[in-house]
């Protein structure tokens, strides 16, 4: 358990990125107004989605937010019961449950996801930090399994991965 510290608090220092961003859209910037960042390219302007990606399922805020609960509490245990065995494999999962964690706390306490980067170089929804962790996660997650699932979790099982080998020495001498 010890070893998973780590990942879980990077998850909750992503949830903290992710809600103080949020905290700060919502004390800083009106609904639907835009602050200028990065001229051409991306601006703040602070959304109220009661939806999920790109506004859809928009009147189902009660299920996004169950829905986001039972994604993370299963990532969790994964993460916990080494489901997926490889570290890379646990971060990825991990990432990905800080983002979802990150909207469900706004779905349960506020009633609506609080979205804030908007790309102004394409037509494009605007979209928060938890966004990216499940966006990126999930890629990550997707390449994890098609490219490295079958060498990274197989190497795990038998504990011959080569960044596991000295935790194995290390486990098998104290």
């Amino acid at each position: 358990m010890h070893k998973k510290i780590p990942i879980f608090t990077t998850a909750a220092l992503l949830i903290l990125v992710d809600q103080l961003t949020k905290l700060l859209t919502r004390t800083y910037i009106g609904p639907l107004q835009h602050v200028a960042f990065l001229p051409g390219i991306l601006d703040f302007t602070y959304v109220q989605n009661t939806g999920a990606a790109f506004s859809s399922f928009s009147s189902s805020t009660v299920f996004l937010a169950l829905l986001s609960l039972v994604m993370s509490v299963l990532m969790a245990v994964a993460i916990l019961r080494n489901w997926l065995r490889h570290p890379a494999g646990q971060w990825i999962l991990a990432i990905i449950m800080a983002g979802a964690l990150g909207n469900f706390i706004d779905r349960a306490f506020m009633g609506f996801v609080t979205d804030m980067i908007e790309v102004l170089f394409m037509d494009f929804a605007v979209f928060n930090f938890a966004d990216i962790c499940v966006v990126l996660g999930s890629i990550a997650m997707a390449i994890y399994i098609i490219f490295f699932y079958d060498k990274l979790e197989g190497c795990a099982k038998t504990k011959g991965c080569p960044q596991e080998e000295h935790h194995v020495s290390a486990d098998s001498e104290g």
